[in-house]
């Protein structure tokens, strides 16, 4: 059986976390304003089958022995920081060319592998699901609510991207990314610095 109210807990903690702002929201809405929709769609389905395996992993309590299992996590967080880094890389390296000048096309840029690394290297991916899931779950659940709650938040995260995509993609807010590039992509690389490096320093720090 399915119990309504403790699904739509679960789909209310998911929608929390995934529309704050965040490594995965930044570049859809960075990727949107800069390339245009199909390119932020791309990105944004490779990020959803991200995310779903990640609530795949959850669902399965394998994310319990994973948050338990410290060099898997610690290798996470490596791959996940440098990941991150070489965005901030990528978007400090666009900053400084200048705005009339062409960048690869869309079949090169493999968006939707970009976005599918970036979620699969995020370890809080994994802990931000089971903190939803745990919202509505309890011990008399079964399979069919475990299934039921993790399809839908899956949907509520495509949903969250595509409306970053549709949003950041509109004429007025490309021409505005286009006047004020620079420090768009300036600022974006900071913050992917500061989510890289933060999740360097807790792989390496003793807990």
């Amino acid at each position: 059986m399915i119990d309504l109210n403790n699904l739509a807990a679960i789909l209310i903690a998911f929608f929390i976390v995934t529309v704050s702002p965040g490594p995965a929201n930044l570049a859809v809405a960075t990727v949107s304003m800069a390339k245009g929709r199909k390119s932020g769609m791309l990105l944004s389905l490779g990020l959803s089958i991200g995310l779903a395996f990640w609530g795949l992993i959850a669902a399965t309590g394998m994310g319990a022995i994973l948050q338990t299992t410290a060099s898997a996590l610690t290798f996470l967080k490596i791959a996940g920081g440098l990941y991150l880094l070489w965005l901030a890389y990528q978007s400090a390296r666009s900053a400084f060319k200048p705005s009339n000048v062409k960048s690869e096309t869309l079949v090169n840029e493999r968006w939707f592998w970009r976005g599918l690394f970036l979620n699969l290297s995020n370890p809080k991916a994994v802990v931000a699901w089971m903190a939803a899931l745990s919202m509505g779950l309890g011990t008399g659940d079964g399979a069919m609510m475990v299934t039921a709650a993790t399809f839908l938040c899956v949907i509520l995260g495509l949903l969250n991207y595509m409306g970053y995509t549709l949003l950041f993609s509109q004429r007025g807010m490309m021409a505005g990314y286009n006047r004020l590039k620079r420090w768009i992509d300036g600022t974006v690389a900071a913050l992917f610095a500061v989510a890289g490096f933060g999740l360097l320093r807790s792989a390496f720090s003793r807990t």
